[in-house]
């Protein structure tokens, strides 16, 4: 039996694999004062070597594993993990994170709350009566909110019916010393097709899945280097992360004609080198929270392309540090990347004003104070 007398954080999310959520857990656990609290993570169905970014060596790790042992089975075993670790809060997040919060109570944890990190694949735009119903019915259970984005805010006020007081929100932060701007870019990590003079390389970060719609990416960089416009011949396409979608997207480019300009990087360890070697950063997701991509992007220094969905609208400026475009909107696309090719100097101006928001308004000391004080609030019952 434990003598620590240091609080029990219990974060229940679907899976600890290369992601955004993932990557701002990790980035809170590994910032908190460990003086403050003990943390815990259950994986509502598995973790890869993911974990090994943790770099505190008390966080237990635990899969349950739902769709090997059913939903039933998950509620009772997260039960019994409860009543055997005891946490003092129990976080959870999305969707999955839900099944946790009834077998929470019934272990008496006293404290539960529950994030909202973006919007299910089934549901993009959050008009799903079935996931507001659902949300409505476990409202009972969470003492405290915490969404990343104010659209997250207006959803669960607005058609879950919760209290705008029991919310509390929490932008997602970005480790602007980690991820900067680069001297000189670090090419050589790069493979030759990517490197040479004049090359202008156009970048993605994420997991290979259909929420994220890289297919409309590949169809711009298709029909940008088909017009072949000023600067098109110099352009390369650069897709960091790994996925279901792989295969697809790489049949997809080979397709268009367009599979020797492009880089299928996989998961990679180097993010903010591979950040470092990009000039453009687009993110043409359906539906997205507060991207933790676009951010590492924006401290970076790198002007941003992303769709007009969720936090996006939150984090790019319009003009000032990049531009919006609507979902699927491939000829908008191409056209917002023809135009950095032809202006380097707009490219480079708000390439430098992303780095300034990140630094002014996304820093990683204010996503960790924010929830820890938000933990002690609770802590204190307020």
């Amino acid at each position: 039996m434990t003598t620590d007398t240091r609080p029990l954080i219990l974060h229940v999310i679907h899976h600890l694999v290369t992601g955004g959520m993932e990557n701002g857990l990790v980035s809170l656990i590994n910032r908190m004062p460990s003086t403050s609290y003990r943390h815990a993570i259950v994986c509502i169905e598995d973790y890869s070597d993911f974990r090994n970014r943790l770099t505190r060596p008390d966080t237990e790790v635990m899969a349950m594993r739902r769709s090997q042992i059913g939903t039933w089975r998950l509620r009772y075993q997260l039960f019994r993990t409860f009543r055997r670790l005891k946490p003092a809060i129990v976080h959870s997040r999305n969707k999955s994170g839900l099944d946790a919060l009834l077998p929470a109570r019934l272990a008496g944890v006293k404290h539960c709350v529950h994030g909202e990190h973006g919007w299910d694949v089934h549901d993009l735009d959050g008009r799903s009566r079935k996931e507001q119903v659902l949300r409505k019915l476990h409202a009972p259970l969470v003492e405290r909110y915490v969404t990343v984005s104010r659209s997250l805010r207006d959803y669960l006020v607005e058609r879950v019916g919760i209290r705008p007081e029991r919310i509390t929100t929490i932008c997602n932060g970005v480790d602007t010393d980690k991820f900067h701007p680069a001297e000189r870019k670090p090419m050589a990590l790069l493979p030759a097709s990517l490197q040479g003079e004049g090359r202008v390389v156009i970048g993605t970060v994420g997991r290979l899945q259909p929420v994220k719609d890289q297919q409309a990416l590949l169809r711009a960089f298709a029909e940008l280097v088909g017009e072949g416009g000023p600067g098109a011949a110099s352009a390369r396409l650069l897709i960091v992360g790994n996925g279901p979608l792989r295969e697809a997207l790489e049949r997809q480019a080979q397709a268009l004609g367009i599979a020797h300009l492009t880089t299928f990087a996989g998961d990679r360890s180097d993010v903010a080198q591979l950040l470092q070697c990009m000039d453009v950063f687009v993110l043409p997701s359906l539906a997205e929270g507060i991207s933790n991509t676009v951010l590492e992007a924006m401290a970076t220094g790198l002007p941003v392309l992303a769709t007009r969905v969720g936090g996006n609208v939150e984090l790019v400026q319009d003009g000032g540090n990049g531009a919006l475009f609507d979902v699927g909107d491939v000829a908008a696309l191409k056209r917002l990347l023809a135009a950095y090719l032809a202006d380097p100097d707009t490219r480079r101006r708000h390439g430098e004003r992303s780095r300034e928001l990140a630094v002014e308004s996304f820093s990683l000391k204010a996503m960790v104070d924010g929830y820890r004080g938000a933990y002690e609030r609770l802590m204190r019952g307020h």
